[in-house]
């Protein structure tokens, strides 16, 4: 059979689990990014089986289902805390408009297709964030200029990622295809802003370096468990932060438990949230 760059493809020795997209092909080797999950993965010709345009409709179709479902879970726990913020806020200031301190957020990402996907959800949220594409290796060099231009309150680092048991084991950095490099971006971002409630970090991809991320400054990050995660978690972690008063811890299990992978693809910190109130809001008089 043969197979192009851009054909959709599952592998046979892994049992068809994940759909992938052919990045890349090389004699008889091809090099795979997750069309769902923050995987990238390389393969030989022979072990790939493409994906009939009725079987990827369906997988797509299954996706969104998937993807809808997340959204309206996030969406009632916004709800809930709207409810929560807007009583407070009357027995606090009753009878004054309030407004809210909009918030940024820099995502990093090494996947253009994803990137788009993370802040198309970050619109519908409700949250203003600039999305920047670039490759893992030279996140390092790039984001402490970054973080100084945009200025964010949470930072976002991912793309894709992956762990070889033929490399060593899951404590040997040198095992994973891209976890040295978010490792070391955060650390250059801590360099910048050392605090970990003034900047927020989520950092990670599939299979990541969970230990190390959080050693680095990292206040979230995957993968505990060394499994996959889905391309759009990173943005359900930011929003569960985005919308939780700065006076409030962000509860982890609280946090993890409205993204695809849960606590065995996702880990983190007390952190902080980092939505403000004021008062009074006139604006529109003028």
């Amino acid at each position: 059979m043969k197979f192009t760059v851009g054909d959709f493809v599952t592998r046979k020795s892994y049992k068809h689990d994940v759909l992938f997209k052919i990045n890349s092909i090389t004699n008889d080797n091809a090099i795979l990014h997750g069309v769902e999950m923050r995987l990238v993965a390389d393969a030989p010709l022979e072990d790939l089986e493409k994906v009939e345009e009725r079987d990827l409709k369906k997988k797509e179709r299954l996706g969104k289902e998937r993807e809808e479902f997340s959204y309206r879970l996030f969406r009632q726990d916004y709800q809930f805390m709207k409810d929560k913020r807007t009583l407070q806020s009357d027995a606090a200031y009753p009878s004054l408009p309030l407004f809210r301190l909009p918030i940024k957020v820099l995502h990093v990402d090494g996947d253009v297709t994803y990137l788009k996907k993370c802040i198309d959800l970050y619109k519908r949220i409700g949250i203003q964030a600039h999305g920047i594409h670039m490759n893992e290796k030279e996140m390092p060099v790039q984001i402490r200029s970054l973080i100084r231009k945009i200025q964010p309150e949470i930072l976002v680092v991912t793309g894709h990622d992956s762990f070889s048991s033929k490399k060593g084991t899951k404590k040997d950095l040198g095992a994973y295809r891209n976890s040295s490099y978010f490792i070391e971006t955060v650390r250059e971002a801590r360099r910048e802003i050392p605090n970990v409630d003034q900047l927020i970090i989520f950092a990670g991809a599939c299979q990541s370096h969970f230990e190390s991320l959080i050693r680095a400054g990292a206040n979230f990050a995957s993968s505990p468990a060394r499994i996959n995660i889905h391309a759009l978690d990173p943005v359900y972690i930011v929003a569960k932060i985005a919308y939780t008063p700065f006076m409030e811890k962000v509860n982890v299990w609280e946090t993890l438990k409205n993204t695809f992978t849960g606590e065995r693809g996702m880990g983190g910190i007390e952190t902080r949230g980092v939505h403000r109130t004021g008062m009074p809001y006139f604006w529109d008089e003028a």
